[in-house]
């Protein structure tokens, strides 16, 4: 079975894959030397009558719901030309920040349209990579024969439309999906090029049980993660301390930090200082988890030469110091585990009852079990009319409840009278109900604020596409 890249990249509706959704799919199939090897995807995908984009993800795409409704597909139409044209064995998908952003709106979309959510990176040999922790790493440690970008702030950036600008690649339309596409298979030619030793080395770390084997082999390692600061090139030279087994990972501690400063303290204090604190009063646990499924760019020591030192401001010395004292630490670690509980309450969903209003935001409550999942199978193979004799025969509370929704957003024309009303009472409440704090409330008052704020002419035309819209599919009171 012969293995070929995938690069993709998608324009959304907003930035929560759990209640946002896609809007274009751009894709580029290409050979293991990164030579496109079939034509482009470019797919407009409709805009369901039950969202509300955020109006900043449409300023930044300059893509409206009416262009998607003119031109576009509907979600399940799209999932099977997935299936059937981009969903080919030995399959790298592959994108730029595709791992922390892309593939989760690819996840909710399968599991809002009744497909699995995992398969399509794993079965058939397929895995996933990103080229955005492999520009990190690449700039850290071998930055040699690359321009590297920086910011309007003057910081070390890695920004796709810097990296294609500062380089003199073609990316004509940034946030433009194919565009962006073919901007990160330049990016990923040019690193591939310049430094291919650490191209393929990084490649390896797409499998999980690779990115294990590393890790409980090696006491520290280099690790280039958008967690750690631009001041260092977002590199750390990092420790595991232990299993992360909620995440099928490690905690990870950044040696660059003393640890008498944090492993005598008591699991809620942990907590604190591990919870994210954007005005940054207090210096944040050096503590991450390192997921083994998310292609993490790694690397042992001895890739560290004087230059990758010098630049990083890394002292050896220190940083094995700073091991010793994490290493004789008794208790750090089961306090880690405790203070990671106290911030898992504050994210765990307690409530029991399956709403209609919050079913798509369920994909992680647990897996679906394989009596379900052959059921969905004879649904996708079923016409739309055939949708609802299947409700008795699912388990799953949450796929009960998606089957009128999904026969709704992508079967519209096929809808009885008495669906048609559950459908308009769904809208109604998943746009209206809050009253000022309702999605249809926030959304205009965004619009209105945005319209009272200096806008080029371009942006003007957006905002008043986007109030036409949201009056457009307003559901009657």
């Amino acid at each position: 079975m012969q293995n070929s890249f995938l690069f993709y990249d998608l324009e959304t509706s907003g930035v929560n894959p759990r209640s946002q959704r896609i809007m274009q799919f751009g894709g580029q199939r290409t050979d293991m030397d990164l030579k496109p090897i079939a034509e482009p995807f470019n797919i407009l995908i409709k805009l369901t009558e039950d969202v509300l984009p955020d109006p900043e993800a449409i300023f930044v795409t300059g893509i409206t719901p009416q262009k998607t409704l003119a031109e576009g597909i509907t979600e399940t139409e799209f999932v099977d030309i997935f299936d059937k044209q981009i969903n080919k064995p030995g399959t790298i998908f592959t994108g730029f920040n595709s791992v922390r952003f892309d593939d989760e709106f690819m996840r909710f979309l399968f599991w809002r349209n009744l497909h699995d959510p995992y398969q399509w990176q794993w079965k058939n040999s397929n895995s996933r990579w990103d080229i955005l922790d492999v520009s990190r790493m690449t700039r850290a440690l071998r930055p040699e024969g690359i321009k590297w970008p920086y910011g309007p702030d003057g910081k070390p950036t890695n920004r796709l439309e810097y990296l294609s600008s500062v380089n003199k690649l073609d990316h004509t339309e940034a946030h433009d999906a194919l565009s962006d596409v073919n901007a990160t298979i330049a990016v990923a030619k040019l690193i591939k090029q310049k430094q291919p030793k650490l191209f393929d080395y990084l490649l390896n770390f797409r499998h999980k049980k690779t990115v294990q084997g590393f890790i409980e082999s090696n006491d520290m390692f280099v690790y280039s993660s958008g967690k750690y600061s631009s001041e260092y090139e977002k590199t750390a030279i990092v420790s595991s301390i232990g299993p992360n087994t909620g995440a099928n990972g490690s905690y990870v501690y950044d040696l660059r930090y003393d640890p008498a400063d944090f492993i005598n303290l008591k699991p809620e204090e942990l907590a604190k200082l591990w919870k994210y604190d954007k005005e940054k009063k207090t210096t944040p646990l050096p503590v991450k988890s390192l997921q083994y499924n998310r292609c993490p760019a790694i690397a042992p020591l001895s890739v560290l030469d004087e230059k990758s030192q010098k630049r990083l401001e890394i002292n050896l010395k220190n940083l094995s110091e700073n091991q010793k004292k994490l290493k004789a630490s008794k208790n750090f670690y089961d306090n880690l585990l405790k203070a990671a509980e106290i911030l898992n309450k504050d994210r765990v969903q307690t409530d029991i009852v399956i709403s209609d209003i919050d079913v798509d935001s369920r994909l992680y409550d647990s897996f679906v079990n394989d009596k379900d999942r052959l059921t969905l199978e004879q649904v996708r193979s079923s016409g739309p009319d055939d949708i609802n004799n299947f409700i008795g025969k699912l388990s799953d509370t949450r796929l009960k409840t998606m089957l009128p929704l999904y026969k709704a957003r992508n079967y519209p024309n096929s809808l009885s009278e008495e669906e048609r009303a559950h459908w308009e009472e769904y809208r109604k409440r998943a746009l209206l109900s809050g009253d000022k704090s309702s999605s249809f409330a926030k959304f205009n008052n965004r619009l209105n604020e945005l319209a009272s704020s200096e806008l080029d002419k371009s942006k003007k035309y957006l905002l008043e596409e986007l109030h036409l819209y949201s009056q457009s599919i307003l559901p009657e009171f």
